[in-house]
């Protein structure tokens, strides 16, 4: 309901309850007007208490104008120091722009958010050259899933079966610790997709070794964290949902609407997303990448209070 009118929620009770379950026009529109309220509270709340590990980051189109084409809902979620999943922000954009993303992350930085430990999103320009300006201490995870169709688009639709077992056989059942050793095998398996493929289909080998470091930064974190972390798609399934929602109303009368119903689509299904698993290792190896990364200079003030001066 938190995307149609007064008289569309009308209309759906009765033909989903029957006339006797009709409410009137004032209660609906005072449970419209709620429900208003209640999303204008969520888009301004303080994210000061909002401490994260991962920051997911992705957008989906919607007709939100008359007259005008698709635009995207630029959509933030993530996954807390307590390993809890959260839906963070969502806003419109007139294109999925480097300006439109800058602009939506530094507003969730104005009202409190802290930097993640990790930005995972697909491989848009514009997003990453925003989440890399905004987040300029956080490392970037590119997504899997989106990078496995970039290089399939690259081989023949015979041979895309074999190649797609191959390419997830660079990143799957790593035993590796997390860290140097793990990219590193990563780095060696991928090589010899390279050495089998070069041949046959140069670009798809190009395009996987060009964003390699990309691909395998989620190797530098918990082990029991890498098949969460690795790709972004999670929203990409919830905007599945949301868009059919839109086929069922047939019409979005205007950017409120979309963006409440985008909003409420996505606060009911964030209430089953999972979470990571916050072991103690997981915990102090997080905690470690934290003050390497986003406080680097307290690291070098405790080794410069602990060098003894010479006699």
């Amino acid at each position: 309901m938190r995307g149609l009118s007064v008289r569309d929620v009308e209309a759906s009770l009765a033909e989903a309850l029957g006339p006797e379950a009709a409410l009137s026009k004032s209660t609906v529109s005072r449970v419209c007007e709620q429900i208003k309220d209640e999303f204008k509270a969520w888009t301004t709340r303080s994210l000061a208490d909002v401490a994260l590990e991962y920051l997911f980051l992705d957008g989906s189109h919607f007709k939100m104008h008359h007259g005008a084409r698709a635009e995207p809902v630029l959509v933030a979620w993530g996954i807390t120091t307590d390993g809890k999943p959260v839906l963070v922000g969502l806003a419109p954009g007139s294109a999925e722009s480097h300006d439109a993303w800058a602009d939506f992350l530094a507003g969730l930085v104005t009202r409190g958010l802290r930097a993640p430990l990790l930005v995972i999103s697909d491989g848009a320009e514009g997003l990453i050259g925003a989440a890399e300006r905004v987040f300029d201490r956080s490392l970037r995870q590119r997504c899997l899933i989106h990078r496995a169709r970039n290089v399939l688009a690259k081989v023949p639709a015979g041979a895309q079966d074999e190649v797609k077992a191959a390419y997830w056989q660079v990143f799957d059942d790593i035993e590796q610790p997390p860290g140097q050793q793990a990219v590193a095998e990563a780095q060696r398996r991928a090589q010899t997709f390279a050495d089998r493929y070069q041949r046959f289909y140069p670009a798809a080998v190009a395009c996987l070794l060009h964003t390699l470091p990309e691909l395998t930064c989620y190797l530098r974190f918990p082990t029991e964290h890498w098949s969460r972390i690795r790709h972004s798609n999670l929203i990409e399934r919830t905007f599945g949902e949301t868009r059919r929602r839109t086929k069922v109303i047939g019409r979005l009368p205007g950017e409120r609407s979309c963006l409440s119903l985008v909003w409420a689509v996505l606060d009911r299904a964030g209430r089953g997303w999972r979470g990571v698993i916050q072991t103690p290792v997981a915990v102090r190896l997080l905690q470690d990448l934290r003050r390497r990364l986003l406080h680097p200079h307290a690291i070098e003030e405790v080794v410069a209070e602990a060098v003894i001066p010479a006699a």
